[in-house]
């Protein structure tokens, strides 16, 4: 595999994930093309649109031409992964895409297909219970119901996934007007882990093994729905009542389409937002044991440490471990790289960081003080004030310089990192 390439872009996506792959011969006319989640607002406009205008530049595509893209991933539907995604194809359905890009296949989970449901009344109950809040991601941790059945954070993770369904919506829809196969059926069924699941096999040579979510878990969670549906049927509760009583951990848990993407020897695992130990489980269902090693982690969450453990890290390493974020809701976290740091001493391995670590923990800050104000305007202890020395990713590198060597310095602007796994663009 001497003349091909397999590369992944990381752009600026804020506080979301934006990812470009490219693989194939080396010659631009025939490298394959494909987009993984398209960030939050704004993205697509100041970095996914103008990437995607500066590749038809470098393949030297002609103005009345396409630039195909090959597949299009919406890991779940989170405004930080589908915004960017929605804008793209709300703009193809005005421009001629004939003349711009030409999208060929869809991967993308619809929540409401999820849950075998239109999702109406799920809808209706998130907007009327939190107000553009929802939406917008910022949910107080005082509005949370104390009858939830899980932490603040699983609370609130649920609701984007929840808000985030007419987004899905919106998105199943562009494709079909714009005539793009959805899912490996081309009718948007779920894309989902099976035991017996093979893995998708694309054009170019590049396989897709899906790990999650499991078909286990779906069913159980579209039958909890089933259930919850017919008890707020018989006996309604008020909107936040009622959403306190059908969130569980499943929720945002199966919302992340995780595949293992490999081609020419090389291997990249793709997480969305899944939790760790939902991948693993997800690789023991499809028979790829217990561990692995992958070329390329993009680490799941932005770098939350809700999602890894240090055993995942043992379990699961990486020649490259990519976390996304600009400091947004506390994202990556510290604790997630001491997690990875104890898991994996004295290894070989790099780290790509999407925005300046300053700038990250000036995020990390600014999020933190925010936590501390809405804990103090709702009573509650806000606990201790931000310390630069023992929350700071600056402080952690600099107290941990083995780690810090591992980190690559920003390679541009969009994209901000290219990893080469064969030969180099």
């Amino acid at each position: 595999m001497a003349n091909h390439v397999f590369s992944l872009e990381v752009l600026p996506a804020k506080k979301g994930d934006c990812l470009l792959l490219r693989y194939g011969p080396k010659a631009n006319g025939k490298q394959k093309l494909a987009l993984i989640d398209g960030g939050p607002g704004g993205v697509y406009t100041q970095h996914l649109g103008p990437r995607l205008e500066a590749l038809r530049g470098e393949r030297g595509i002609r103005d009345d031409e396409p630039m195909v893209l090959d597949w299009v991933m919406l890991s779940h539907v989170d405004d930080d992964h589908a915004n960017g995604l929605v804008k793209f194809t709300e703009e193809l359905k005005v421009l001629n895409p004939n003349h711009f890009v030409k999208p060929v296949q869809l991967f993308h989970n619809a929540f409401d297909k999820i849950i075998g449901n239109d999702a109406a009344e799920l809808k209706r109950l998130t907007r009327s219970g939190f107000g553009t809040a929802a939406i917008s991601g910022d949910i107080p941790v005082d509005v949370v119901p104390e009858d939830a059945k899980v932490s603040a954070a699983t609370f609130t993770d649920a609701l984007m996934v929840l808000a985030g369904i007419e987004q899905g919506i919106n998105l199943a829809d562009n494709a079909k007007v714009l005539k793009i196969k959805h899912n490996v059926d081309g009718k948007g069924g779920l894309i989902v882990a099976k035991s017996d699941g093979k893995a998708i096999e694309l054009d170019g040579g590049l396989t897709l093994s899906v790990i999650g979510p499991m078909i286990e878990d779906v069913e159980a969670l579209q039958a909890e729905y089933r259930k919850w549906l017919e008890e707020q049927k018989k006996k309604p509760k008020p909107p936040s009542a009622a959403l306190a009583a059908y969130v569980d951990e499943s929720v945002p848990n199966l919302s992340s389409i995780v595949v293992l993407a490999e081609f020419g020897g090389k291997k990249i695992l793709f997480t969305g937002d899944a939790r760790g130990d939902k991948i693993l489980e997800g690789m023991k269902l499809v028979g790829m044991g217990d561990t692995l090693h992958v070329d390329v982690l993009k680490g799941q969450h932005h770098g939350s440490e809700n999602n890894v453990t240090q055993e995942f890290f043992e379990r699961i390493t990486a020649d490259h471990y990519v976390f996304s974020g600009n400091g947004e809701h506390g994202n990556p976290e510290r604790e997630t790289l001491d997690m990875l740091r104890q898991a994996r001493p004295g290894a070989d391995y790099k780290i790509y960081l999407t925005y300046e670590i300053e700038e990250i923990d000036a995020g990390r800050k600014k999020d933190w003080e925010t936590k501390q104000k809405r804990a103090k305007s709702a009573g509650r202890n806000p606990g201790p004030n931000w310390s630069a020395a023992k929350q700071g990713l600056v402080s952690f590198f600099e107290k941990h310089p083995d780690m810090a060597k591992r980190v690559v310095p920003l390679q541009g602007d969009a994209p901000r990192h290219r990893i080469d796994l064969l030969a180099a663009l």
